[in-house]
């Protein structure tokens, strides 16, 4: 029986296969974060550490998760926004080897996410993509023009929740960053370090009253290019929507 995509890409991930990685080879590791534009617009987000909400241990948050597809048209607070962004990939520390340590777990730390935002109801925020630059906890504008929102929302299938939620979080896996370490098999990695990165987002948004719903449909090259990223070196891994909840509303699952 021939070999399906799938399996192939498993048998050729696994660790017989890494060979010698760049590490290995010496070479300096990638940086830890995408270098901000000399003309880079940031956007300053509240401090993450004076951010206090209502508290909410973690068995009621996991009893109480589900993925919610439909939202009030309620926008979300600056606060809110800052506080889902260090939950899903805050900056704890940075060592000295060097790398960062943040709130949730990656293969080696090698942490190869980028979060982009498609920003449609936050206060004070002009809608359009942004980045989150983690190490100065600001959001870098990348476009704000007024086709963005139709362009991602095309390339999502025209999925009503990405059509009509207050943000939509984007994950961009940089290749490099992982592979440097860890070689083809670094493709495994940035897939599963996108699982904890999601759930942290499910987790963390219960005790502000929003729903999320995760987001794998879509179509690969219309993403990336509305986010002008190669595809090869860049790429959309996962996304998810956000919005406030709809109470006695069905639309969860």
């Amino acid at each position: 029986m021939n070999e399906t995509i799938g399996q192939e890409f498993m048998r050729r991930t696994q660790p017989f296969y890494v060979g010698q990685t760049q590490q290995m080879d010496g070479k300096t590791q990638p940086p830890l974060e995408i270098p901000i534009p000399e003309n880079g617009n940031l956007v300053a987000l509240p401090n993450a550490e004076t951010i206090h909400f209502p508290a909410l241990d973690v068995r009621t948050a996991i009893d109480s998760r589900v993925s919610v597809r439909r939202y009030a048209e309620t926008s979300l607070s600056l606060e809110e926004l800052s506080y889902l962004l260090w939950c899903t990939q805050g900056i704890r520390q940075t060592t000295s080897r060097p790398v960062t340590l943040r709130t949730v777990p990656s293969a080696g730390a090698r942490h190869a996410f980028e979060t982009y935002l498609l920003i449609k109801s936050v206060a004070g925020l002009t809608p359009g993509l942004y980045r989150y630059v983690a190490s100065q906890h600001a959001l870098l504008e990348l476009d704000i023009s007024t086709t963005i929102h139709e362009k991602i929302s095309t390339a999502c299938f025209s999925q009503k929740m990405v059509e009509s939620d207050a943000i939509t979080f984007i994950w961009v896996a940089v290749t490099e960053r992982m592979a440097w370490r860890y070689g083809e098999r670094a493709y495994r990695y940035l897939h599963l370090d996108a699982g904890h990165v999601c759930q942290n987002l499910y987790l963390a948004a219960e005790p502000i009253d929003c729903g999320v719903c995760a987001v794998a449909a879509f179509e690969d090259n219309d993403l990336n290019t509305s986010l002008r990223l190669d595809g090869k070196s860049m790429f959309a891994i996962y996304l998810a929507t956000v919005g406030k909840k709809l109470h006695n509303d069905s639309a969860e699952e």
